[in-house]
């Protein structure tokens, strides 16, 4: 199991990209559009960096949704692996079996 303070982290993460998801967007067509002079794509270049460092999506690291383990998750079913191979081994994910050969 993952620290809860490390869960916690990554829950105001999401909430901050979701929160600054439209001004980033806008702010970065801008600052790529053509049509506009120079000035005008630079300060939006600058408002961009002035937004938090953790609002930008790069930043969120998936995690498993049981342990919140952040290696070895699948994002299919957004569970890390120890998880996914007891769900399978319990049948609770349809279509999901052992192999065996």
């Amino acid at each position: 199991m993952a620290k809860l303070s490390l869960k916690n982290r990554e829950a105001k993460r999401i909430a901050l990209v979701k929160k600054y998801e439209a001004r980033r967007k806008e702010l970065k067509a801008r600052s790529a559009d053509q049509t506009l002079s120079m000035e005008e794509r630079l300060e939006a270049q600058r408002q961009l960096q002035a937004l938090p460092r953790n609002a930008n999506p790069t930043r969120l690291r998936n995690r498993c949704a049981l342990t919140g383990r952040p290696r070895g998750t699948f994002r299919k079913f957004g569970l890390g692996r120890g998880k996914i191979r007891e769900a399978a081994l319990r049948g609770d994910i349809p279509g999901v079996v052992k192999a065996s050969w």
